[in-house]
């Protein structure tokens, strides 16, 4: 009796062609191959307005994504992004799954070990917000309390008291929360605080341009004391595929940026007031 193999040449190509494929990024030639598939995979998030979410019409959208499509434009190759979860993109390996995140990504000692920052793009701060009917009025006020954030984030790890953030401005933690609620994203902690003061949280810590965005929506939240922390945003690559090259092209397209005042045009674009007049709360070069 003959057993007839269900393989077919196209599949063993393509096998080959992956594992070509993998062995050429762990060479250090990603910027080669994202040149000769003129494409650039960029990992960010899907619902966090204004950095990067999809609109109406099904598209990305946002600062991070205004920012990817520039890098990619200057690289002379096209966009294409991934939306995957925050905690799978800060934890690294990567595995050519993508090929950069553009994501307002801060460097912290502990990502540093599986990630690579090429170049910080822009500052911004992360403050504290709470239901309109919370009867909560300064950040002591928080302390013992249920805080909601995004997991894995700095946020996260502010609350925690372990934000180890490289080469940002100093900061003291004000808030040492009794119960700290991560969940996957500042929109989900939105959501819940929105339910009203203490049903779900009793307040939740994001990037201010974020929460500034939500209360322009509508949601019943309101500012609570002064920015926590101020936090650089970077660019990240995986260390797992270390490129010098695609760093050092990141490194140059973001000068570039900065100097004919491409990322301050962006910045103003995204990060205003209701009034329309530029706030003060983002700083791109």
């Amino acid at each position: 009796m003959s057993i007839k193999l269900g393989f077919k040449k196209s599949s063993i190509a393509f096998t080959v062609a992956f594992l070509s494929l993998a062995m050429t990024a762990q060479a250090g030639v990603v910027y080669d191959y994202i040149k000769s598939n003129n494409e650039l995979m960029i990992a960010t998030d899907a619902n966090w307005a204004p950095y990067s979410y999809i609109n109406d019409a099904g598209e990305m959208e946002g600062f991070d994504v205004d920012v990817a499509r520039e890098i990619a434009k200057r690289m002379g190759v096209e966009a294409r992004f991934i939306t995957p979860s925050w905690d799978i993109i800060t934890s690294g390996n990567w595995n050519m799954r993508w090929d950069v995140s553009v994501g307002s990504m801060t460097p912290t000692e502990s990502r540093s070990e599986v990630l690579n920052f090429p170049a910080v793009y822009y500052y911004t701060p992360a403050g504290f917000a709470v239901h309109t009917d919370s009867p909560i009025t300064t950040l002591a006020g928080l302390n013992g309390k249920n805080v909601c954030t995004t997991t894995a984030s700095t946020w996260e790890m502010y609350l925690q008291g372990n934000l180890d953030m490289i080469d940002a401005p100093a900061f003291s933690y004000k808030v040492t929360p009794g119960t700290i609620t991560s969940l996957v994203d500042g929109s989900a902690c939105l959501d819940d605080t929105r339910l009203g003061a203490g049903v779900r949280n009793d307040g939740i810590i994001d990037s201010i341009p974020m929460l500034q965005n939500a209360i322009e929506a509508g949601y019943p939240i309101k500012f609570l004391g002064d920015p926590a922390f101020h936090e650089p945003l970077s660019i990240a690559t995986d260390k797992g595929n270390n490129d010098p090259e695609l760093d050092a092209e990141i490194a140059r397209i973001i000068a570039q940026m900065q100097k004919d005042y491409t990322l301050t045009s962006m910045s103003m674009k995204w990060f205003k007031n209701a009034d329309g007049s530029s706030n003060d709360y983002t700083i791109a070069y």
